[in-house]
């Protein structure tokens, strides 16, 4: 699953699952421009990552629910390596809270984040890569756009019409040579979960799910890391527009 030679973005590639996407894809050969609004955070993870593999490993501060930002974003990604071959949409947000209590404000910051973020990457990125008939675009959803999450009403939501959006692009960017494919991973150890838990509510709710996984573990951001290597790189030639659960085995769907 050699990478060499490839050039990739990870947004919200700071920390995190991010972070072990950035980690994995430059210890496969490629190089990698983290997106990240976090601009310190990811200067340091960078700079760690590029020590590590001896790859190239830059970051660039975009807020993906700035399309300008992005636009940005890609422009000196092409202005440093003059391709761009690998997409991760990984920038992500959540707030655990029943949908009742949820407002107007929250509902726009988490579709921002969550799916226009994805739309803003690819409607950036796509003419390039269209342009040199290659690619392979990799986006992160979440288990709970698969069968519903308790408490993440408009979050589940988001990462459905993820799902959804990339088996459109799968479909209408086939001709380009063009892959694009989804990762859903359940609960995994990050430091947003940890955030979540600071809530009475999400402490509870989370809790009480970890005690059904069946690999009776929360997920590293490790365990998501090398199926985003597979998907990007030749191995995974003939695979496009599918979705896979990254669980530990909490939801089986068919």
């Amino acid at each position: 699953m050699s990478l060499t030679g490839k050039t990739a973005i990870v947004t919200g590639g700071a920390r995190g699952i991010g972070r072990a996407i950035v980690q994995r894809l430059a210890e496969a050969g490629a190089d990698v421009v983290i997106g990240d609004f976090r601009r310190d955070e990811a200067e340091a993870t960078a700079s760690e990552i590029q020590k590590i593999t001896g790859r190239q490993v830059r970051a660039v501060r975009a807020d993906v629910t700035d399309l300008k930002q992005v636009e940005a974003l890609r422009d000196a990604v092409l202005q440093a390596f003059g391709k761009i071959d690998i997409l991760v949409n990984n920038a992500g947000w959540d707030r655990l809270m029943p949908f009742l209590k949820t407002t107007p404000e929250l509902w726009e910051k988490i579709i921002a984040v969550n799916y226009k973020g994805v739309i803003h990457t690819c409607y950036a990125v796509l003419p390039h890569m269209a342009e040199r008939k290659q690619g392979s675009i990799v986006n992160i959803s979440s288990d709970s756009a698969r069968v519903g999450s308790l408490g993440e009403a408009i979050y589940s939501g988001s990462k459905a019409a993820v799902v959804a959006f990339s088996k459109t692009l799968a479909r209408e960017h086939a001709r380009d040579n063009i892959r694009v494919n989804v990762i859903c991973p359940g609960l995994a150890d990050t430091p947003l979960l940890s955030e979540i838990q600071q809530d009475p509510f999400g402490q509870k709710v989370l809790g009480a799910i970890v005690n059904f996984v069946p690999l009776k573990r929360l997920a590293q951001p490790d365990d998501i890391a090398p199926l985003v290597v597979f998907l990007a790189s030749e191995a995974a030639s003939y695979i496009t527009g599918q979705v896979t659960s990254v669980n530990g085995g909490l939801t089986m769907v068919g």
